[in-house]
């Protein structure tokens, strides 16, 4: 999910400076070169959890890059470290990198901050340029996104509330989680904006979400998504 202020596809915006935290040398030199190829400057890249969180504080980036598993015990530290700097700065824009598809990992980010500027990524992602760029662009916008992998792995786990959902609102929810606007959900469905607008409402309200901002609204909705 997005910013609804953020149009389908999102043009990259160049001159972002990044903080990258990768324990492995040859992709982490390669994400600095690719950033710098689209105008992007990496102020940092380090190698584990402690050194990122000393970079943010020296450098105060627009965004950050990390891998979840980083040195010493190669579990969850640099997503550890990502909510941990969430915490002193909600605002932060977090894009996290993953190996694996872990839904609790997803969660845990996206419960950091008020929940928007984060991402979460399969690392297979990162091969594939212009989707890898976007996310970069919609996270430092204050956007959210959820790997489409991740998604498509989660949906036959779904419980309540979900069970309540039907299947054409789960697809709406699933577009959601995803990234894309209420335009892009639109366009991929064959369906009207105003029948995408109806079907949103119809999840927030049986997801029993409370009257509030309505890009926080779609937060929670997908945070109820990867929970259920």
């Amino acid at each position: 999910m997005r910013s609804e202020d953020t149009e389908d596809p999102v043009n990259v915006p160049a001159g972002l400076r990044v903080v990258l935290a990768e324990d492995s040398v040859l992709l982490r030199e390669g994400l600095v070169g690719l950033l710098a190829r689209f105008g992007h400057r990496t102020v940092a890249a380090v190698g584990d959890a402690v050194a990122l969180e000393a970079a943010v504080a020296e450098h105060r980036p627009d965004i950050v890059v990390t891998d979840v598993r980083m040195p010493p015990d190669h579990t969850d530290e640099g997503l550890k470290a990502a909510v941990r700097l969430r915490e002193t700065r909600p605002d932060l824009p977090v894009l996290v990198l993953s190996q694996y598809v872990q839904r609790s990992y997803a969660a845990e980010l996206l419960d950091s901050g008020d929940g928007t500027a984060v991402g979460y990524l399969l690392k297979d992602r990162v091969g594939q340029v212009e989707e890898f760029l976007d996310a970069i662009a919609r996270v430092a916008a204050g956007g959210t996104v959820v790997d489409p992998e991740v998604v498509r792995r989660l949906i036959s786990r779904r419980r309540d509330p979900l069970e309540r959902l039907t299947a054409r609102e789960r697809e709406v929810l699933a577009l959601v989680a995803e990234g894309h606007s209420n335009a892009e959900v639109s366009r991929r469905l064959t369906v009207s904006e105003a029948a995408v607008g109806k079907h949103i409402g119809n999840i927030l309200m049986k997801l029993d979400l409370p009257p509030a901002q309505e890009s926080h609204r779609r937060v929670l909705a997908v945070l109820a998504y990867l929970r259920g």
